[in-house]
């Protein structure tokens, strides 16, 4: 889940990401893996934007990955086939903390060959880069900082700050997803608001996925309701996801969103 929530903000937030990476506010639009001329090799977690005269390739990772060095080459000469005179910006970034030295890594080298690419660890990042605008809120909890509730309270401060409900639904949701990573639920519940995330693109896609993944009934809705009475018996959340369908991840959020009703 935390691959398609960063997707979802560098496609629908690409001029905040572009400023924060490139240093200008380029609008990027999402160019397609189908269009290069070979399959790529982690569709799901492949993030491509095109301008019209760059390309932003991102990657981000929650683990590390012995084949993102060969990923990163492998996509820029894809792209160099396919559009030969756009500059592309390669970034891999991480989202959680790790001592693994492969997240120093931002080179690809065998003999004869070499190609960089940039490294991002988010842990290591100024905070306050985050706070300027709405893409980049969600990913200020995992920023340097000794206290990410703090910094949790305050982009909750800014979400509320945002006046167009769609976006606010969806920066909401986001961040309550990505603070999982290094905050307790409860206190994700009791900080954010779960009738501002309910409201989100996000949310209704989990419906959309326990349509999908649901029992004979095949009502999301009725999946949610079970799953939701499941969490007040104390249920483990692995036997919850083999009784309903949904993943581990999907329980993940909905127990932020079920919860924190009083707010």
């Amino acid at each position: 889940m935390f691959d398609n929530i960063c997707k979802f903000l560098a496609e629908n937030f690409s001029s905040d990401f572009a400023t924060w990476l490139l240093g200008e506010p380029i609008i990027f639009t999402e160019l397609s893996p189908k269009e290069l001329s070979l399959e790529p090799i982690r569709a799901d977690a492949l993030i491509l934007l095109q301008s019209e005269q760059s390309i932003l390739h991102l990657e981000f990772q929650t683990q590390v990955d012995t084949e993102i060095p060969f990923r990163m080459i492998d996509y820029r000469l894809r792209v160099y086939r396919r559009f030969p005179d756009k500059a592309m910006h390669q970034v891999v970034i991480y989202l959680k903390q790790t001592n693994s030295n492969l997240v120093q890594q931002n080179t690809f080298t065998i003999s004869g060959t070499r190609h960089e690419f940039a490294v991002i660890r988010l842990w290591e990042q100024p905070t306050e880069v985050f706070l300027r605008t709405p893409g980049l809120l969600p990913l200020a909890v995992l920023s340097s900082t000794i206290d990410p509730e703090v910094i949790l309270n305050e982009v909750a401060r800014e979400i509320n700050g945002i006046r167009e409900s769609r976006t606010q639904s969806n920066i909401a949701a986001s961040t309550a997803i990505l603070a999982g990573l290094v905050l307790d639920k409860e206190v994700i519940r009791r900080v954010l608001r779960s009738d501002i995330m309910r409201e989100s693109a996000i949310y209704q896609d989990i419906l959309q996925e326990g349509k999908a993944e649901g029992k004979a009934e095949g009502k999301a809705e009725a999946l949610l309701e079970v799953a939701s009475n499941l969490f007040n018996t104390g249920m483990p959340l692995e036997q919850i996801a083999r009784l309903t369908g949904l993943s581990i991840e999907q329980l993940q959020y909905l127990q932020v969103t079920e919860s924190g009703e009083s707010k």
